[in-house]
């Protein structure tokens, strides 16, 4: 089992696409549509490669969770990567400012950056292939 996609609700396709575009210059837009929902008219784009994708649906209105709160909702999701710093040269050549480190692990490494949307994004590389020293909890 894998997860396949995420969906996310934002307010503009362009700003949004930027920023992943940047990290990850390998994906591109599988497809894109219209489509109403709930009485609304929106559209829908597919950002990936052939085996995981985002989608991006642009009728976002608000704003996102207080991150720093306690309200029910995404806190954050995370891409495995092989190379972090080629990662965070990237979104740093496009304009994109890390939001935190991660905890320091021996096993792995780790940084958070908020998309243009409010979403933190954690970007995560491995230091070893064992299991129990990638989920060892310390």
């Amino acid at each position: 089992m894998y997860l396949e996609h995420l969906n996310l609700t934002v307010k503009n396709f362009e700003t949004t696409l930027a920023f992943y575009q940047a990290a990850f210059p390998n994906w591109k837009i599988r497809g894109q549509g219209e489509q109403t929902w709930y009485g609304k008219q929106r559209k829908w784009l597919h950002f990936g490669d052939n085996h995981q994708y985002l989608t991006f649906c642009d009728d976002g209105e608000g704003s996102n969770r207080d991150l720093s709160g306690h309200q029910v909702g995404l806190a954050h999701f995370a891409f495995v990567v092989v190379n972090l710093k080629a990662v965070q040269g990237r979104l740093l050549d496009a304009g994109y400012k890390q939001a935190k480190d991660g905890a320091e692990d021996p096993h792995r490494s780790n940084l958070y950056y908020l998309d243009p949307n409010g979403f933190e994004v954690e970007f995560v590389e491995y230091h070893s292939d064992l299991i129990e020293e990638r989920n060892a909890y310390n």
